[in-house]
């Protein structure tokens, strides 16, 4: 048995999923025996995920997305590190009902990844997602050395209101070691950096902007794409246009121009979590997240765990807060049976708030139907 589960985003961790699950398995089947592989996609718990899987946490202070010192984690293996932009420069960061989508930025997540070349990185999965700014990743390339001038020649002000103003960019004095590690840009969504499926448009809502607020990033993002293009050549003009660009407020935008590789992140995830090699002795895999909806089939940690699984063979079942998706979609995607929790306590609200117990009386029925 694997569980492969993300997170239920407001109720249970990943963490607290697999435990609840194999807590409600084994009152069926007392002496199952169960694998726990916390999933992620590379948004926020992406670095819990890493944790359970066997890297180690660090800590270190870095900015927010306000500027305030925080402190954020990230994991490293060997000469591997995952870094979650979140951690950084993530909506949980803001204060409660706060929003700041011109001036929030991404420098914090800069400071991120410089802590991971310093622990001795090689190879960094950068996670992005959840992200509270919409700056195309220049805090986080000014943290990198990259510079951002107004036509006064100081640097211009943080988020992306602040590229409204931007007159020249110098990238020459980026950290010379990004050129000789593996970065890897991972993330569930492939949008371009600008336009009516870029950053600000797309999701530049969730963030607090408001439709003039949308449009004024929109426009300062393709400014500062166009600056770059006079500084760097035409690549700054195809990094924008590229599937990734538009990721976490544009940050996707900034790992490419830093070298990064993009890839979807549940299978960078599943590839450093050692998944392949869990799913070999499994008879049945149980998946899930908060929500089973459209986006769970665009990308996200359980239709990823479902492909890999059902490549292998292998039954797939999934767990969830609310399902939103017929049977024909989950067949679709290679989940058999999906199990919410609405389904035993029909009240969202107590849902949400006794999630753990009830998610153990799920687990039992899942037991009781595939393993008795």
């Amino acid at each position: 048995m694997l569980i492969a589960a993300d997170k239920f985003k407001g109720s249970l961790t990943a963490v607290q999923v697999a435990e609840r699950v194999t807590a409600g398995l084994r009152r069926v089947v007392p002496e199952l025996d169960v694998t726990a592989m916390p999933v992620a996609d590379g948004g926020d718990g992406t670095v819990d995920a890493a944790v359970a899987a066997g890297f180690e946490r660090r800590e270190t202070r870095v900015a927010g997305p306000l500027g305030d010192e925080v402190t954020a984690a990230f994991a490293v293996r060997g000469d591997t590190a995952v870094v979650e932009m979140a951690e950084a420069s993530g909506l949980q960061r803001l204060p409660k009902g706060v929003f700041a989508p011109l001036t929030s930025s991404t420098y914090g997540s800069g400071e991120l990844l410089r802590a991971a070349l310093d622990a001795g990185a090689r190879t960094i999965v950068f996670g992005v997602g959840g992200s509270a700014t919409t700056d195309g990743g220049a805090g986080m390339l000014s943290a990198l050395g990259a510079r951002f001038l107004d036509a006064e020649g100081e640097p211009v002000s943080p988020g992306g209101g602040g590229l409204t103003d931007l007159a020249s960019a110098d990238l020459t004095g980026l950290d010379p070691r990004l050129t000789t590690i593996d970065l890897i840009l991972a993330s569930d969504v492939d949008n371009p950096l600008t336009g009516p499926k870029g950053a600000p448009a797309v999701y530049g809502p969730q963030k607090g902007a408001a439709p003039d607020d949308v449009d004024a990033l929109d426009a300062a993002l393709g400014h500062f794409a166009k600056v770059l293009e006079e500084a760097i050549g035409a690549k700054a003009a195809e990094y924008a246009a590229a599937p990734g660009a538009g990721a976490a407020g544009g940050i996707g935008y900034g790992a490419l121009l830093l070298g990064a590789r993009f890839r979807p992140g549940i299978e960078v995830m599943l590839d450093v979590l050692g998944f392949p090699a869990a799913l070999e002795g499994a008879t049945l895999v149980i998946t899930g997240e908060g929500s089973l909806d459209e986006q769970t089939l665009h990308g996200k940690a359980p239709a990823g765990v479902a492909a890999a699984a059902r490549a292998e063979g292998k039954e797939v079942v999934a767990v969830c807060g609310r399902l939103a998706l017929p049977p024909q979609s989950l067949g679709h995607a290679g989940i058999r049976r999906a199990y919410p929790l609405t389904a035993i306590e029909p009240d969202v609200v107590k849902c949400i708030a006794e999630a753990g117990p009830i998610l153990e009386r799920v687990a039992e029925n899942i037991a009781r139907d595939f393993l008795v």
